[in-house]
């Protein structure tokens, strides 16, 4: 099993913006922003959320928002304020707010097959 990266760019409120290197982690919940990268684009925490590493130990960090610029599309989406160590990953909400899915095979990102229901009466 291979990772995959991909070269994005992320802007805060007040129009900063820093270009970041993300591992595409499609067991990820949320987008994780490098604490270099939040400060520079002027990030403040909105809330807190407790979340569970993979060997099962827990971590609090903050959650805040910003927009997001990659190859397949841009949209604003949540991300974790990362502390120092922690590293980029580009989570599956935000894939799926742009609607990109990770495929396994080809290890790209690539549009995912949206579907829509619709009233029959």
């Amino acid at each position: 099993m291979g990772v995959t990266f991909v070269e994005g760019t992320v802007r805060g409120a007040d129009g900063g913006q820093a270009d970041v290197r993300f591992l595409v982690d499609s067991g990820a919940t949320y987008t994780v922003l490098p604490h270099d990268a939040w400060h520079a684009i002027g990030l403040t925490a909105k809330r807190s959320a407790v979340f569970t590493l993979a060997d099962g130990t827990t971590v609090e960090r903050a959650v805040s928002e910003c927009y997001i610029i990659l190859p397949l599309g841009e949209a604003h989406t949540p991300v974790i304020l990362g502390e120092p160590g922690d590293e980029a990953l580009l989570g599956v909400v935000t894939l799926e707010i742009l609607g990109l899915v990770l495929n396994p095979f080809t290890r790209q990102l690539q549009p995912m097959r949206l579907l829509l229901a619709q009233s029959l009466a």
